[in-house]
């Protein structure tokens, strides 16, 4: 070493940090190809305008996480998101639905993976009733949960039931968040009865909005809300309703944790949420405030 050179400065060695195979975070000194959302069980491009939007609202960063090629997204279990990536999730959505039909010849298909309500539930619960045309004062208290401070709540996707309130009530929710300069990526409808539910279920989370809005008959929901949280990357907390879904029969159906954190607006222009199974109302002048 020669005594009269300086020695070069050190620099150490950039490091990022990427999920395996096994889904175990490690370090590279290569960064991602592809990123993803943990929460969300999804991978997508870098450079995906749905992530992008997301991240610059504030979300989806603490969920965030790198992956160095699709084969090991796909074997720590996550899906390709829809948006940025559409022939890979059309291609994912083909082989689901194919090993769902052939699940179908399982004799234990029931108790295993069906989300249909059984007739013994049914009638434990009792006659659920059929959704009121919503009120003026309801849609107010409704967008006001969807803009409180720091939601940074843009895009949405609207779901609802085919009866004639819950098919108004969404379009003139969709009207007014327009007109306030949202975006209402997709609408999804459903019946009250259904096979298997994942139709409605994979169109309802084939993007990935800041929020869903459901205008809904419970009965019809209460499947569909099962179906959700079994196979798509739905989050009742990111889940705004109409006044139709304040029913405690609602979370006794679903079971105590499928519908947690759901709120809603109540007719009156109050709002409320779902905790653990326990459905919680507060009343306009608490919902104001």
């Amino acid at each position: 070493m020669n005594p009269d050179v300086p020695p070069a400065p050190y620099e150490p060695r950039r490091t990022y940090a990427l999920l395996g195979r096994d889904g175990t975070p490690y370090l590279s000194t290569t960064p991602g190809a592809l990123g993803g959302h943990r929460r969300g069980r999804l991978y997508g491009r870098l450079d995906c305008p749905s992530a992008l939007r997301a991240i610059s609202r504030g979300h989806y960063v603490k969920h965030r996480v790198f992956f160095p090629d699709e084969a090991t997204a796909v074997a720590a279990g996550f899906r390709p998101c829809a948006v940025c990536l559409p022939e890979e999730y059309a291609r994912w959505r083909a082989d689901r639905e194919s090993t769902h039909h052939a699940m179908n010849n399982l004799s234990d298909r029931e108790s295993s993976r069906s989300p249909l309500i059984s007739p013994a539930d049914l009638a434990a619960h009792g006659d659920l009733p059929r959704p009121s045309p919503h009120t003026a004062a309801e849609l107010a208290a409704l967008i006001r949960l969807l803009t409180l401070p720091k939601s940074r709540i843009e895009t949405v996707t609207v779901g609802h039931s085919r009866d004639e309130a819950s098919s108004q009530a969404a379009g003139t929710f969709a009207t007014a968040w327009a007109a306030r300069g949202g975006k209402v990526l997709t609408t999804v409808d459903w019946p009250e009865t259904a096979a298997s539910w994942l139709r409605p279920a994979t169109r309802l989370t084939a993007g990935l909005p800041d929020a869903w809005v459901v205008a809904a008959a419970p009965l019809g929901f209460a499947q569909l809300a099962r179906r959700l949280r079994h196979s798509t990357d739905w989050d009742p907390c990111r889940t705004y309703a109409f006044a139709s879904l304040n029913d405690s029969r609602l979370p006794a159906l679903t079971g105590p944790d499928t519908l947690h954190g759901l709120r809603g607006a109540t007719a009156d222009g109050g709002t409320w949420e779902i905790r653990r199974g326990w459905v919680t109302t507060y009343d306009p002048a608490d919902s104001a405030s």
